[in-house]
């Protein structure tokens, strides 16, 4: 799953955070929130100045709740409540809108981009049907591509009649993913977009990764982590017990959990950058590969309490934006449940058999980046799982792609080189007509 460290320590910050209680009239007044409070889908605003430590000498803070409609395509239909987070500096000042593809962190935080912008103003946007952004009742079918870019911009376009300065989307992940979707279906909101280790998929389970897989890293790596998983299968008897499981937390049964966590493993090694020596020999004690395996916990996902907090993507992977599944290949002969895995398994209850894939979406966002997309930079580390289905540009339109030699999921501008940085900040000074800091 994109980012799915990124989301359990979104659930964690929204349980140590109370938004229970959203009243207009709760706390100080001010000018800012009078105004924000008259925009249009406006339903709720209360200062969050004390709700997180990116507040501290970054201006008003606000914790907003839009109502947006359940289908855009019937604006007066069904309505559910979106959580957005402002950091107000000045109403001509620079604004970052972070696209989040999960809950919302909190109030946000401008990051890399905000260091070059200076003094600047940061929307954070919960995405539909994570955190607290949830219609009731839940009906899948309205979780789509098009919905969450219809929700972006009707919260962009209330926010502008305040906010005149220029505009950078940023994303990272899930999260970039949603950057580039909204800059498909509105391609002129913003001045910028900014899209961190977002894959552009283009298959319901994309085998461009099984080509990355196989290539990526050097071979001696590639080895270890496949003798790795072998000795998994084979040793399974002795080290599922060591796990320590509670076969109640997995309904599809601990041993296809257990496996399904083996089958994953490879995905996280590329993503989240593990060394290739701690990785246990196959002839490494049961206890030892039992450890290593839990300290990646790629498990959890295939746990009851795993598949609930991320059932909003799996919806979205297969009904849209594309996943990946497992080549069992070299595994066949050692696996013990599993016969035709696929992540399927852990789509909402109720959808496995039903879920189909809606090839246009992607084929659409796809030539749309690819041909008409303008001021967009995409940034990828060359060793995360994620590049495998990075966006090819033609040099059809003005955006750039920036690799970083050695990085994984956490690719950011301060691994760039010096020759890409500049190549970075260059283009967004030209396209926001502005002069940026070199941090």
């Amino acid at each position: 799953m994109l980012n799915k460290n990124l989301g359990l320590l979104i659930l964690l910050t929204f349980s140590m955070l109370d938004f229970s209680a959203y009243s207009q009239e709760s706390g100080p007044t001010s000018e800012t929130l009078n105004k924000i409070k008259s925009l249009p889908g406006v339903k709720n605003i209360q200062p969050a100045a004390n709700q997180g430590r990116a507040a501290a000498g970054r201006g008003e803070v606000y914790a907003l709740v839009f109502e947006q409609p359940v289908d855009h395509q019937k604006p007066d239909g069904a309505k559910f409540l979106q959580r957005v987070f402002v950091t107000h500096t000045g109403y001509d000042k620079p604004v970052v809108l972070n696209t989040e593809g999960y809950a919302a962190f909190g109030i946000g935080d401008s990051g890399e981009l905000g260091a070059m912008l200076g003094s600047c103003n940061v929307v954070t946007v919960e995405h539909r049907y994570f955190g607290s952004s949830v219609p009731s009742p839940l009906d899948w079918k309205y979780l789509t591509v098009k919905n969450a870019a219809d929700d972006l911009h009707a919260i962009v376009s209330s926010l502008k009649k305040l906010y005149t300065g220029k505009w950078i989307s940023a994303g990272t992940s899930k999260g970039g993913q949603t950057a580039l979707f909204y800059k498909c279906y509105y391609p002129d909101d913003v001045n910028a977009t900014v899209a961190y280790v977002a894959p552009v998929n283009v298959a319901q389970e994309d085998p461009r990764f099984d080509a990355f897989i196989k290539t990526v890293g050097d071979e001696a790596t590639r080895k270890r982590i496949k003798e790795f998983q072998i000795a998994m299968f084979k040793r399974e008897a002795e080290i599922l017990p060591l796990l320590h499981l509670n076969e109640a937390d997995y309904s599809m049964g601990a041993a296809k959990a257990y496996e399904y966590g083996v089958l994953e493993y490879p995905y996280y090694f590329w993503q989240y950058a593990l060394q290739p020596n701690n990785v246990p020999a196959p002839d490494a004690s049961a206890q030892a590969l039992a450890d290593h395996y839990m300290k990646t916990n790629t498990i959890f996902y295939y746990s009851d309490r795993g598949k609930k907090q991320f059932e909003p993507f799996l919806y979205q992977a297969f009904t849209e934006i594309g996943y990946y599944n497992y080549d069992i290949t070299d595994f066949k002969t050692v696996m013990k449940v599993l016969k035709e895995p696929t992540n399927l398994d852990i789509c909402p209850p109720g959808t496995k058999e039903t879920i189909a894939y809606a090839p246009d979406t992607m084929a659409f966002v796809f030539n749309f980046l690819r041909y008409k997309a303008q001021n967009v930079i995409f940034i990828y580390g060359d060793l995360d799982i994620y590049s495998a289905t990075q966006m090819q540009l033609l040099g059809r339109t003005n955006s750039i792609k920036i690799v970083v030699e050695g990085q994984h999921h956490g690719a950011r501008i301060s691994s760039f080189s010096p020759e890409q940085k500049e190549l970075l900040h260059s283009n967004l000074e030209k396209w926001l007509d502005m002069k940026l800091a070199r941090p």
